[in-house]
């Protein structure tokens, strides 16, 4: 890249006009470096999209997976990850400082970077604090690709002990379609109904896919007034 014209190299794009203004693949050029013989940075980037099919799936790629291209090896898988890492923290940490409802497009992106991509499925619990900010995002229980056992019990007994005002629950169908089935439309009312024994609303029920999000807030399934 370094023969390419400067307003057309990713760094000076970047400082010129801010990174939203470069492509994905301009972006992770950056965090590259370098391309390999016969290949700039941003067509080896280009390459990378191309196998894995999109950003989350080469960003949640195993070094295993990243090291079989050509040019890319564990220090580049590591450079990527920490990078992923990063976004994944800032959300949470964005979550802790603000309330929930002030930012459900945040609740959502930060579900989706982090159990969207999964191979297997998991059960999260956010535990809310009486303004309704993060105080800590667990993952409860883990289970196959097509269902996940979870214990309305050991969900309460986390909750009470981090003193929690309400709570959130997500889990992913890696099968990709977001839609609840009956046994996870039993589950919230489970859940919701354990919880207000002791006063700690279910404020909402999240499954997140790779490109889908469904809400039983938002869809009217949950009533904290009933």
């Amino acid at each position: 890249m370094s023969d390419w014209p400067k307003t057309e190299r990713p760094r000076e794009k970047l400082r010129a006009h801010g990174a939203a203004f470069l492509s994905d693949a301009e972006l992770l050029a950056i965090f590259l470096r370098v391309g390999v013989q016969g290949k700039s940075a941003v067509a080896l980037a280009e390459d990378l999209l191309h196998h894995f099919g999109s950003l989350p799936k080469l960003m949640n790629s195993s070094p295993e997976e990243l090291t079989q291209i050509h040019g890319m090896g564990l220090s580049k898988w590591s450079q990527i990850q920490a990078a992923y890492e990063l976004v994944k923290r800032s959300l949470e940490e964005g979550l802790a400082q603000d309330s929930i409802f002030l930012s459900p497009l945040h609740v959502r992106e930060f579900l989706q970077a982090k159990i969207g991509r999964l191979p297997h499925e998991v059960f999260l619990c956010l535990y809310l604090d009486s303004r309704h900010h993060l105080i800590e995002c667990q993952e409860l229980f883990r289970g196959s690709i097509t269902q996940t056992a979870v214990y309305p019990r050991e969900i309460l007994k986390e909750a009470l002990a981090r003193n929690a005002s309400a709570m959130i629950v997500a889990h992913n169908h890696p099968s990709g379609n977001p839609l609840p089935s009956v046994a996870d439309q039993n589950l919230t009312q489970t859940l919701k109904n354990a919880l207000q024994w002791v006063d700690i609303p279910l404020l909402d029920h999240c499954i997140v896919s790779g490109s889908g999000f469904f809400s039983f807030s938002d869809s009217g399934l949950i009533n904290n007034d009933d």
